[in-house]
């Protein structure tokens, strides 16, 4: 159920191998990498059965619908199998639905039939209503999940965020908790409360009983 990850922007070539080894290791169910390192992931998990998830729009999701699909083109090409998309924020808390939708149909399209999307929605910088709401549009434009956060931006997964969540899109999609997830008690309470998987770079702690510092 976990998504492995690394994100931050000093991210070495070497760490990147060293979190693909820990995937295959742990038998988690993704990699999360920044774009760049799709290529690399890609070859490090040549005939495993870990996916490789990237970030398109992210952290902000303030570019163009253009250029959110030219980016998922270009890493399903590379080698990934699951896109983690960030919504336009602005747009949801302008009350303009219509772009918020199309946007999110856009990068759906693109990955059509090659990868899964999950839609980021940045629960830290919404209201209640508009946590429901931008559940609702990315449901009504096909994503495949709806996931609290970037890890970038304020605030954390919440058993709370992510009860509402899965109340907005019900039982047919998947619901994914990011953002200081850190340990197998916070992983367990965000999974009774509807979530489908986990996205943190303390995958291992999680896994070990342990506890982790990161995202």
């Amino acid at each position: 159920m976990i998504d492995h990850t690394l994100l931050k922007p000093e991210s070495t070539k070497e760490q990147v191998v060293k979190l693909c080894e820990e995937a295959k290791e742990y038998n988690f169910a993704t990699v999360c990498v920044n774009p760049f390192w799709v290529s690399t992931a890609a070859q490090e998990l040549k005939g495993s059965n870990v996916g490789i998830t990237t970030v398109v729009g992210f952290p902000l999701g303030a570019t163009n619908s253009f250029v959110k699909v030219s980016e998922t083109r270009d890493a399903i090409a590379s080698g990934a199998t699951e896109i983690d998309m960030v919504m336009n924020i602005g747009a949801l808390k302008s009350g303009d639905f219509e772009t918020v939708k199309k946007d999110i149909e856009a990068v759906v399209l693109a990955a059509k039939g090659h990868a899964p999307v999950k839609v980021i929605i940045e629960t830290g910088l919404l209201e209640t209503e508009e946590k429901k709401k931008a559940c609702i549009l990315a449901k009504m434009a096909g994503a495949d999940f709806v996931k609290t956060s970037t890890g970038f931006g304020p605030g954390c997964a919440t058993a709370e965020d992510i009860k509402l969540m899965r109340e907005a899109v019900g039982p047919d999609i998947g619901v994914k908790a990011s953002a200081c997830v850190r340990d197998l008690d916070t992983a367990r309470k965000l999974v009774q409360a509807g979530a489908t998987r986990i996205g943190a770079s303390s995958g291992i702690a999680i896994v070990t009983g342990g506890k982790g510092t990161g995202y």
